[in-house]
């Protein structure tokens, strides 16, 4: 999870290294670092703390004239975050220097394999013990460090996305992936390292991604090479050309990264759709539906998985591809799929959602469905993933960068994807009347309006916010479609307040939660006028009779719960199913406001990264 910069080339490599972790400041934020070596010697700096906390130190420690760096912000996994913790590291002798993303597992005995052989360790981490382990078959070969990095990398069990830098041949570093991200920028004359491509975008429009278990060795004068670290065999690098642009990883006037993106949902609900829906025709349009249609229309079941947000917007499909395709749906924890011995054929078909497209478990899912023969169509964010190039088939979400650690607009462009292919699949299939499908894709071409109409709740939300910014517990209802909408509702409001929250589906609070409540415990109730809303409103009766604080999403013109609430957000009318496009956008904004008015890092919420890259 942590974040990857390196530069090689002309120019000061500082400046564009400190500029690069900032930006990938939303891998981890625990500690970083950087290397420059300025034609004579390494200079290294390193602290715990964020990126701005590194650059105050560099001034006053290191000379930071060089062309050629690497840096580090830090996601701690071995040893706690602190200056030694923090990377690069060097190796022993002080010639090899190492960045790295990922874990190694089977670092304990190869740890004391070195300390047998002499090696002395300073910090706790596995990165020194790769490190070490690069050096000690380098010195025992008596080889270059790109072929005793291959050779190291053989022995080392886990994840990791490396850069490594040896001054006894300062004009290259090596870098390496496997399960891991890493992209290289290509320059005239230059090179970029990166976790992604970030960084470099505004020095070059030229990308190569490393695929799983492939090393380059960036060389100065004599360009670029690819090899597999399994067998040292040359690959003919893909270069990409880069899509993002600089303005889209710029706040942009907002205060928050996490309020510009809830901002840009109306957009990027219209960017992910443009292209593909077309209502006046009625023709939903997704290539790697199209190509695939058969495995779709011939599946057993559709199994989804994924973590975190993402899972929430898999729970919201299941509904959705039930009622609208008739096709049956298990949602799964990635995490907990892989390990679980899961019955898996070839009729299944397995959908794989990550806005990173990296997510480790997610990714060990995929691999699993694959080796049992089902067909895995991938939903991810950031073209050129792991996830888009390991999976069968996909389908782009075209969010654009999203850098707050709390996921928005991921969610509602996942969404949006997904019920584009529940709904050409019912198409396929017969299960939708002709004027019911019609009505969905004109429904689903005007949500990005209602989102904009949604957004207007700021106000209110703010109101409320500052109402129940100390409130220890929360507890999220809904029915339905809804029900998942209450478990981001609260994951968001966990995530950057640090408020505990529980989202439930609203008739199971009689089954155990309802002993939670008094007069301190608010509830937020999503009560739209479609789909629950009689059962709803006896739930919402039933927190009142014990003196619950009612904070209800309804309906633009309600008036039977206005009457029961404390407290009223209202949004404008949809379908049932696609309702969760919209009553989201009051919960972001509500824990947006709620995490602001605690002083709470918003966009770097604690202990928290945005790509989860390791189990």
């Amino acid at each position: 999870m942590c974040g990857i910069v390196g530069y090689i080339g002309y120019r000061e490599a500082y400046p564009i290294v400190i500029k690069g972790l900032k930006r990938l400041e939303y891998r981890g934020y625990d500690s970083a670092g950087v290397m420059i070596y300025d034609g004579d010697a390494v200079k290294l700096c390193k602290t715990k703390g964020k990126v701005a906390d590194l650059e105050e130190r560099a001034s006053k420690e290191i000379t930071t004239n060089g062309t050629i760096g690497i840096g580090h912000t830090r996601w701690a996994t071995h040893g706690v975050p602190n200056d030694v913790n923090s990377h690069p590291h060097l190796s022993n002798s002080g010639d090899l220097v190492i960045i790295h993303n990922g874990i190694i597992e089977n670092y304990a005995p190869l740890k004391e394999e070195l300390i047998k052989r002499g090696y002395v360790f300073h910090s706790d981490t596995d990165t020194e013990v790769l490190v070490n382990l690069i050096e000690e078959v380098q010195k025992n070969e008596n080889i270059k460090l790109g072929k005793a990095v291959q050779i190291a990398l053989n022995q080392v069990v886990g994840a990791y996305a490396i850069a490594v830098f040896d001054k006894k041949n300062p004009n290259e570093i090596v870098a390496a992936r496997l399960g891991s991200p890493l992209a290289i920028g290509i320059g005239e004359g230059e090179y970029f390292i990166a976790s992604d491509a970030s960084p470099f975008i505004e020095y070059t429009s030229n990308a190569v991604y490393l695929e799983d278990g492939e090393m380059a060795n960036i060389r100065l004068h004599k360009g670029m090479k690819v090899r597999k670290i399994k067998d040292d065999s040359l690959v003919d690098p893909y270069i990409q050309e880069l899509q993002m642009n600089l303005e889209q990883i710029e706040k942009g006037g907002y205060d928050h990264f996490m309020l510009k993106e809830i901002y840009e949902q109306p957009n990027v609900i219209k960017d992910t759709y443009r292209g593909r829906l077309h209502p006046n025709e009625g023709i939903i349009q997704m290539a790697g539906v199209e190509d695939n249609l058969e495995k779709f229309l011939n599946a057993d079941r559709i199994i989804i998985v994924a973590c975190g947000t993402s899972w929430h917007a898999g729970l919201v499909a299941e509904y959705i591809f039930e009622e609208f395709a008739r096709i049956s749906v298990e949602v799964e924890y990635a995490s907990e799929f892989r390990y679980r011995n899961p019955i898996i054929n070839s009729k299944d078909v397995v959908i794989a959602i990550s806005q990173s497209g990296e997510t480790a478990d997610t990714m060990a899912a995929i691999k699993l469905a694959k080796e049992n023969g089902a067909f895995v169509f991938g939903v991810c964010n950031v073209v050129g993933s792991s996830i888009s190039r390991e999976t069968h088939a996909g389908a782009y979400t075209h969010a654009g960068p999203e850098i707050g650690v709390a996921s928005t607009k991921a969610f509602t462009t996942q969404i949006t994807v997904l019920t584009m292919i529940a709904l050409r699949l019912a198409k396929a299939k017969g299960t939708l009347s002709h004027s019911d499908f019609h009505r969905y894709l004109q429904e689903l071409e005007l949500i990005p309006e209602k989102v904009k109409e949604a957004l207007k709740t700021n106000d209110r939300a703010k109101e409320i916010a500052a109402e129940f910014k100390d409130a220890p517990n929360c507890l999220y209802l809904g029915r339905g479609y809804n029900f998942p909408v209450a478990l981001e509702g609260a994951l968001k409001l966990k995530e950057i307040s640090y408020i505990h929250a529980e989202g439930y589906p609203a008739a199971e609070m009689k089954h155990g939660p309802i002993a939670l409540i008094d007069e301190h415990m608010p509830v937020i109730i999503i009560a739209p006028i479609q789909g629950h809303y009689d059962k709803i409103v006896s739930n919402i009766q039933e927190i009142k009779s014990r003196s619950g604080r009612i904070i209800a999403i309804v309906t633009k013109g309600d008036t039977q719960v206005r009457e029961l609430a404390d407290y009223v957000i209202e949004i404008p009318e949809t379908s049932d199913a696609l309702s969760p496009l919209i009553t989201t956008i009051p919960l972001q904004l509500l824990s947006y406001h709620i995490a602001v008015m605690r002083e709470c890092n918003v966009d770097q919420p604690r202990n928290l990264a945005k790509s989860v890259t390791v189990e």
